[in-house]
């Protein structure tokens, strides 16, 4: 595939992903999960779901400069994991870990970073130990299975992970295209794009060009259901269905950054510049092109604001909302910048 030549951002100039922010949020615990303002707010502790996904950000970056941090959130993600293979979501400040092992949200994004770092053999001997279990949610199979293809760029013929990619396509299922409500679960929720995401994956991996059709065919839909004069209108927090009209409040970071990754995968599997505008749009809803014509994007900080709201932002800066603006530049600025291809 040659390069792409670059989709323009409404604001032209996308800023590098910053880490500042991160660095604010993180001490020798792990990732503090929220903050007031940029102020960390260690009373709520830690959680596997934001250290993973900061392990996957800096995972994407090349050259030392976050080595520190990526052996940091590794060791974080390594001790979440139970004997058995599951993990553990929380963690307080006595640096002691609650709640019993599971298979929820936290072990399949727990995967996912594991994948990103597989090239340490460490994360790869833990994505062998948690890829053996399944969950019954579709969402987090979906999680899991981006793990998977973190690994297979490691190891191309990973059985675990090819069962893992199957099983994931499995629990997503075929979305029934003339439906008037095609997506596979009764309402959008949160990081809806990693179940799309997770069918080009799986499609890829295990050669089922049907598969990575139904995806791009359901990415397609969710950008279409989540687009309002020509901006990004996302999903609230508190969900959509068949019956709901937007826009819709609050608006979740977290939402555009799955939208960025799988628009990225699509461009990078088939070549079509169609999903280059979309990661275009993920990029530009953090910046200002969004139904409250408001940046979630604070330069000052390097963070990203909690939320979209009617008439304007949620000023606080917790982990999830920074890492999906830093994931979502990382991807722009890949895809997006020629000068930087």
């Amino acid at each position: 595939m040659s390069a792409p030549t670059g989709t323009p951002t409404r604001y032209g100039h996308i800023p590098a992903p910053p880490f500042t922010h991160l660095r604010r949020l993180t001490d020798a615990g792990g990732v503090y999960e929220h903050a007031r303002g940029t102020t960390p707010r260690p009373e709520h502790g830690y959680c596997l779901d934001d250290v993973a996904r900061a392990l996957v950000v800096v995972s994407r970056e090349d050259g030392p400069e976050h080595d520190d941090l990526r052996e940091h959130y590794l060791s974080f993600v390594l001790a979440a994991q139970d004997d058995d293979g599951r993990f553990r979501n929380r963690r307080g400040t006595d640096m002691r870990f609650r709640g019993e092992p599971c298979v929820e949200d936290c072990w399949g994004r727990a995967l996912w970073a594991l994948g990103a770092a597989a090239d340490d053999p460490r994360a790869l001997a833990a994505f062998d130990r948690g890829a053996r279990w399944r969950s019954p949610s579709p969402r987090t199979m979906a999680f899991a299975a981006l793990g998977s293809a973190g690994v297979l760029a490691v190891q191309p013929a990973h059985v675990g992970a090819l069962d893992l990619l199957a099983a994931a396509a499995i629990a997503i299922g075929r979305p029934v295209r003339r439906a008037k409500w095609p997506w596979p679960e009764p309402r959008l929720a949160y990081a809806n794009a990693a179940l799309p995401e997770a069918l080009l994956v799986a499609g890829a991996a295990l050669d089922k060009s049907t598969m990575i059709a139904d995806g791009l065919w359901l990415l397609a839909w969710l950008i279409d259901v989540q687009t309002r004069h020509g901006h990004l209108s996302l999903v609230p927090a508190a969900g959509r269905g068949p019956f709901d009209r937007g826009p819709g409040y609050d608006q979740q970071p977290i939402e555009a950054a799955a939208l960025a990754d799988a628009c990225a995968r699509a461009y990078r599997i088939t070549g079509q510049n169609r999903w280059l505008d979309g990661l275009s749009r993920a990029a530009d809803w953090f910046l200002g092109a969004n139904d409250s014509a408001r940046p979630l994007y604070d330069p000052a900080s390097g963070g990203g604001c909690d939320g979209l709201e009617r008439y304007g932002r949620n000023e606080n800066q917790g982990a999830e909302s920074t890492l999906a603006l830093v994931s979502t530049l990382q991807q722009a600025r890949a895809l997006l910048t020629p000068e930087l291809v």
